[in-house]
């Protein structure tokens, strides 16, 4: 279909897409969502169960239909990653290369900021991404708008910070200093100060919840609640002084890295840690969670670098390098950085398997303290010893934001309704779990436990005393003469206890059955030796 011009050439129309192509379009997108190919449902000969399935099977459809059609018309921008041309390596690419073909909106997030004076630095985002907070060890803290790059507080608090975290939003922040952390407000006003938690090496955030917690140099971790203030728990960790430290935004729990390559993980309603594993040959220098909760990175002075899977607590892969830090990105990117060397590993096969990704030199003689990917966008933040940088990722970052989980554009008004919805919506401290789909679940009845001898015996005598007192039938023809009558009592009596001496027998039968087994020579000297008179 065409229309012809002055010269009669025609010139192509290009018409709006019809609803067939949208439809093939959604068809495409619900394969993604379908869980697998649909079962084969004439080979059942029963009905009823063939019926249900049926049933099961066109509400998979439907809710496969409804995610293709939310990704089609409420997510529609699409992430993308570097794209290598014929034997070009992506991690090849400099950060120039990408800064020539990126929009001006995108370029302005490649900088470096350099205060020699005043570093290392460690930062942290809000949520969204909006607002930057930066700490440098000599004591300079920093709030920074990152859409326009503005300044909103900086001041000098003349002492060592050690870390920065920021609270429930932007208005809030706790520093890490010399001797006791402290929380501020935006405008750098403090407002608390924290002596309970002592000298503090990590801060960290629980946002479900509001706990602030923290781990000292001696070893202590706290956990705080900031919405009343009141300590939630303070345990002995037992493996000594460690600052690596992270929290797993799926379920809310803690890890802790340990000198002896141990990696515990804690919840503040048990004084003992859920899991304990043993993950280096040597200290653990970096601890990061994968956002879905299932993958957790490990990277210790063995330099090693390894991935777990956190549901069977095994080795998913085992990478060569060191790493002083790690994070991953909200696409499941893992930045590693040490020493003045930035490297980004990416598992595009889908199937857990980490490879390299783009790799990025600092100045030499920078040494980088802390990577961190800026939320809902393509790029790494890098703090180092001479100040602070930030590089372009492509595919970091989730492209479509949700704004009732996390909105950038947000205004005052819509922030002091979501802190009002965020403390009504607040957690508990007790659904801190390994497994968070366990809650509205019901518990699975408990196995009766084997009762003691004074309750077996208490028991005895229950069941022989009611045997005593119940009455006997009054009969006639010399039948209810008193010696029968005695007779009878003691039948009951007898009948009352059988079922007890019964249990009793047996496991004396078995205890005695264990005892004449002969072991075998190689297992002798673990027998329970018998007990000399």
């Amino acid at each position: 279909m065409g229309v012809e011009q002055a010269n009669g050439t025609p010139e192509e129309v290009v018409l709006p897409p019809t609803e067939q192509d949208v439809s093939d379009e959604l068809d495409v997108k619900m394969k993604k969502y379908l869980r697998g190919e649909g079962a084969n449902l004439e080979v059942l000969k029963d009905k009823k169960l063939k019926g249900q399935l049926v049933i099961r099977e066109e509400l998979y459809g439907k809710s496969a239909k409804a995610a293709a059609k939310a990704e089609k018309w409420l997510m529609p921008s699409e992430g993308g990653y570097l794209e290598a041309e014929g034997i070009e390596k992506t991690w090849r690419i400099k950060q120039e290369s990408i800064a020539r073909e990126v929009d001006i909106l995108s370029s302005k997030n490649q900088y470096d900021i350099v205060l020699p004076d005043l570093g290392p630095y460690t930062q942290d985002f809000t949520s969204s991404g909006r607002y930057m907070a930066v700490g440098g060890r000599k004591g300079h803290l920093a709030v920074i708008d990152m859409k326009n790059m503005g300044v909103i507080k900086d001041f000098q608090v003349r002492e060592t910070v050690r870390d920065v975290v920021f609270l429930h939003n932007e208005l809030f922040f706790a520093a890490a200093q010399k001797k006791y952390p402290y929380i501020y407000n935006r405008d750098g006003t403090e407002l608390h100060c924290l002596k309970e938690h002592g000298s503090v090496l990590k801060l960290q955030f629980l946002k479900n919840h509001f706990l602030l917690a923290s781990i000292n140099k001696s070893g202590q971790l706290h956990y705080q609640d900031i919405t009343m203030g009141e300590m939630v728990a303070n345990y002995r960790t037992g493996l000594g002084r460690t600052s690596v430290m992270q929290v797993n935004l799926f379920n809310g729990v803690l890890g802790l890295g340990h000198s002896g390559g141990i990696v515990t993980m804690w919840k503040p309603t048990s004084s003992a840690p859920l899991v304990k594993m043993l993950c280096h040959h040597g200290p653990v220098s970096a601890l990061g969670f994968h956002p879905n909760g299932h993958l957790m990175a490990t990277a210790g002075m063995d330099k090693k670098i390894k991935l777990w899977d956190l549901r069977k607590f095994e080795v998913l892969q085992t990478l060569p390098g060191h790493a002083k830090t790690l994070d991953f990105s909200q696409k499941g990117l893992l930045a590693t950085g040490t020493g003045s060397f930035v490297q980004i590993l990416g598992d595009f096969s889908g199937a857990r398997s980490y490879s390299r990704y783009m790799n990025h030199s600092m100045v030499k003689g920078y040494q980088i303290e802390k990577v961190l990917f800026r939320p809902y966008e393509d790029v790494l933040s890098i703090g180092h010893s001479m100040g602070w940088s930030s590089i372009l990722v492509p595919g970091s970052g989730e492209p479509n934001f949700d704004s009732w989980v996390a909105n950038p554009f947000e205004t005052s008004k819509q922030r002091r309704e979501k802190e009002v919805h965020s403390l009504l919506d607040k957690l508990p401290s007790e659904t801190i779990m390994l497994d968070p789909t366990k809650i509205g679940t019901v518990r699975q009845s408990r196995k009766r436990e084997k009762p003691t001898k004074e309750e077996r015996e208490a028991e005895m005598d229950a069941a022989v005393e009611a045997a005593k007192s119940n009455p006997l039938k009054k009969k006639t023809k010399g039948k209810n003469k008193p010696s029968k009558k005695v007779k009878k009592r003691e039948e009951l009596v007898a009948r009352a206890k059988k079922p007890f001496l019964e249990v009793e027998n047996f496991s004396r039968k078995r205890q005695k059955m264990s005892e004449e087994i002969e072991l075998p020579k190689s297992l002798q000297r673990f027998a329970r030796k018998k007990a000399t008179s």
